[in-house]
């Protein structure tokens, strides 16, 4: 079955058909790199390569979409539960399989034969030029430079946690690592490793250490069950929640704000919460504001948008656009009728993805992506899908 975008206006078919003659017409640029893998013929092809590649996972497989259209490119199936992140360049996608992070070449919509092993796959962080993996049955760190993605594995460096554990790591521009302490059973803090991953510093006053995000300044933020853990010019401080319990364990970050902004979670006895309060926690000030929404949210609802705005999709089915110096909500944008969180987190519930000036929601209850743009709040694209969309994500330079 052929799925059609669907777009709002005559503007919007005209850049499509441009759009489509630019992709006929190509000839030459990145286009005609040898795709990863080996399989060149499809990377080749100006005829099949996806301009700005979207994947969204489903039950079974993973749909490439064209990120201006919204037209699916490739249908792909992949058994199991399939998570998918940006790799850090203009081509390719991290997909965390049951065996390991694989990589995608979404320009030529194929996963390759490259694939970085590792059991329980966990968090893909993108930073200051490199990619980092952390692969919880292991505790092992990997870390590669993005633009050396192609037809075979890239030259990477690898460092060992002391015990296998969820966990994350991001590398600074300065070559430190900031990484999460922890077993199995029981998650603590973090550390910070030199180049030459002797350790300068570490913390261990972060129960139930998850999640990273970094802020302008290059100042990190490590999520705690009763605040975060911030490591900036050399120091590791602890923002406290202002509840006993005041979990914080999704971030997301701009190099466009000092204030990183988190999930916020004050039931310890809930069999699942549902929180409408978000956090902002203020890199500079070490100060956290709390913002009641007057919605609840999943781990899925996060992101920054181009100028650093705080963007949360509610159940409201709303985006709501925060500034995160004031903590007002300035606009929100409707996408999508209202959700409720499923009790299963593995389960489809909607997804937000933001690259440059546009979001990108999953609508799994009516199999739909929509593309909206942040500033207008116009929904520029929509197409429907014939299997309900869980993640999203999507190639994005860093």
């Amino acid at each position: 079955m052929k799925h059609m975008a669907r777009p709002r206006t005559a503007a919007a078919l005209t850049v499509l058909l441009a759009t489509s003659v630019a992709l006929t017409a190509c000839g030459g640029g990145k286009e005609e790199a040898v795709g990863a893998g080996g399989k060149s013929d499809k990377a080749n092809s100006s005829a099949t390569a996806v301009k700005d590649p979207i994947v969204t996972t489903y039950d079974g497989g993973l749909y490439v979409l064209d990120g201006t259209s919204l037209e699916v490119a490739e249908d792909i199936s992949l058994e199991g539960f399939n998570r998918v992140n940006p790799a850090g360049d203009d081509r390719h996608v991290m997909v965390s399989t049951s065996t390991g992070f694989r990589v995608m070449d979404a320009v030529g919509g194929e996963l390759t034969d490259v694939e970085f092993k590792g059991s329980k796959p966990g968090h893909v962080v993108r930073h200051a030029g490199k990619t980092i993996l952390f692969s919880d049955g292991t505790g092992e760190v990997t870390i590669f430079d993005p633009a050396e993605l192609g037809s075979s594995t890239p030259k990477s460096e690898t460092y060992s946690s002391d015990a296998p554990h969820h966990g994350v790591a991001i590398q600074l521009a300065d070559g430190k690592l900031v990484t999460t302490l922890g077993t199995e059973e029981k998650r603590t803090g973090i550390k910070v490793l030199d180049e030459d991953r002797k350790e300068i510093t570490r913390n261990e006053k972060c129960p139930e250490v998850h999640g990273e995000a970094a802020a302008k300044g290059e100042a990190v933020v490590i999520g705690c069950e009763d605040g975060v853990l911030v490591y900036k010019d050399g120091a590791i401080k602890k923002v406290q929640s202002p509840t006993e319990y005041g979990r914080i364990g999704n971030q997301a970050g701009s190099e466009e704000s000092a204030v990183v902004l988190g999930d916020y979670k004050q039931d310890p006895d809930a069999e699942l919460e549902r929180p409408e309060k978000i956090s902002l926690i203020n890199t500079e000030t070490g100060k956290m504001r709390l913002v009641d929404l007057g919605t609840s949210y999943t781990f899925r609802s996060l992101a920054r948008g181009p100028h650093g705005e705080a963007l949360v999709l509610g159940t409201d089915g709303k985006i709501h656009v925060i500034d995160p110096d004031t903590g007002k909500v300035e606009k929100k944008i409707s996408v999508l009728d209202s959700w409720k969180e499923p009790l299963d987190w593995q389960q489809p519930r909607p997804a937000l993805f933001v690259r440059d000036h546009t979001a990108y929601v999953s609508d799994p209850a009516g199999k739909k992506l929509v593309a909206i743009d942040i500033g207008s709040g116009e929904q520029l694209a929509a197409t429907e899908l014939d299997q309900a969309p869980n993640e999203v994500s999507g190639v994005t330079a860093h």
